[in-house]
């Protein structure tokens, strides 16, 4: 990065960029300095617990992750946005998940992907501001590298950490995407953060299907049901298998209680809307696609990094808690040929869920 701009970087410009995030369609903005000393001590801690199960990118870049500067050379501001998300078409969560021949997706993952929706924004958002101002130092995130987004959206003023881990805003819940710039300009930094208003609220530690919130404010990842279906490269612990119900990719369950949603905002982004029927869809419908047809329909959107056999195995651990019924079972037979070994262990655990004796 340049050298840095003299410090004192005009507040109404620090304005002009708010009107044109909000014209890009981000739901907020909030300007952070780079000093996350104050969460530091607990993100290592959750690393030495070992708490990020096989996510080894989470530790792989020591304290970059919590010193931008250290990540990006010359950085004195991270601007923080968000972006609500929630598809104001989507079926019911909570009828999906009564609903057992149906596979639930986190919501966040039924239309396209948000990764390169909102690198883009952002990357728009400073195009506007050089040509303001000139050329200067920066580098946009959303989700792809070693940042700290929710404690640096929260240093923002975007919101407070909930009890999930989550991030909620008072006036718009917690549905909502992050993004970030790292920037040598000394814009004007927030200095209020979000008062914490889960109170004595547990509805989230207490709906948690696998017990993940260990804590409040602490989640073991790896029982996670979002860490196990998507994250999870291996066989997914037999423990957790019953619990994690239709749960086919994410899980919603605890932004879905949390009461704090009912002032979220569906969101208006026409990329964001459901594809594909994914948000109550048939399992069986789901279970009798080709790779070919995983890698066509899934094209564009975040399920597509998990691949086939993830895939599978998830759709055959939620068939294995569905009601029993002869054209699972004969799907489950059929497929089991034709998948790796990793992905029949989980069909044969299906199967005998379904009080059946497997091949």
């Amino acid at each position: 990065m340049p050298e840095p701009l003299p410090e004192g970087f005009p507040e109404p410009f620090f304005r002009q960029i708010q009107q044109w995030a909000a014209g890009l369609g981000f739901s907020q903005l909030g300007v952070s300095d780079t000093d996350l000393s104050k969460y530091e001590p607990a993100f290592q801690r959750w690393l030495d617990n070992g708490y990020h199960g096989e996510m080894s990118y989470m530790a792989k870049h020591g304290t970059k992750r919590s010193r931008p500067a250290e990540l990006e050379p010359g950085t004195l501001r991270v601007i923080s946005v968000r972006m609500d998300y929630f598809p104001p078409e989507a079926e019911s969560i909570q009828s999906v998940l009564n609903n057992k021949n149906l596979g639930l997706i986190s919501r966040y993952a039924t239309g396209r992907d948000y990764h390169k929706i909102i690198r883009k924004r952002l990357q728009k958002l400073v195009d506007k501001m050089q040509k303001e101002v000139g050329e200067f130092g920066y580098r946009v995130f959303t989700d792809s590298a070693p940042v700290l987004e929710k404690p640096i959206a929260e240093k923002a003023g975007l919101g407070w950490m909930g009890k999930h881990t989550n991030l909620i805003n008072r006036g718009a819940g917690s549905w909502f995407f992050l993004g970030e710039i790292y920037t040598d300009l000394p814009l004007p930094v927030n200095h209020t953060i979000a008062r914490d208003n889960c109170g004595t609220c547990s509805a989230c530690i207490d709906i948690c299907p696998t017990n993940a919130i260990i804590a409040p404010y602490e989640l073991d990842a790896r029982r996670c049901i979002s860490y196990l279906t998507i994250e999870l490269k291996t066989a997914i612990p037999v423990e957790f298998r019953k619990a994690i119900g239709n749960h086919i990719y994410g899980c919603d369950d605890c932004q879905l209680v949390c009461p704090w949603n009912r002032f979220s905002k569906p969101s208006d982004e026409k990329d964001f809307a459901v594809r594909h029927g994914l948000d109550a869809p048939q399992l069986l419908d789901l279970f009798a696609w080709t790779e070919d047809e995983f890698l066509k329909k899934m094209e564009g959107s975040p399920i597509r990094r998990i691949g086939y056999s993830q895939w599978v195995r998830n759709i055959a651990v939620a068939l294995g808690n569905a009601p029993v019924s002869d054209e699972i079972v004969t799907a489950l037979k059929a497929r089991r040929p034709e998948v790796n070994a990793m992905v029949q262990e989980h069909i044969d655990w299906a199967l005998d869920e379904l009080g059946l004796n497997p091949p």
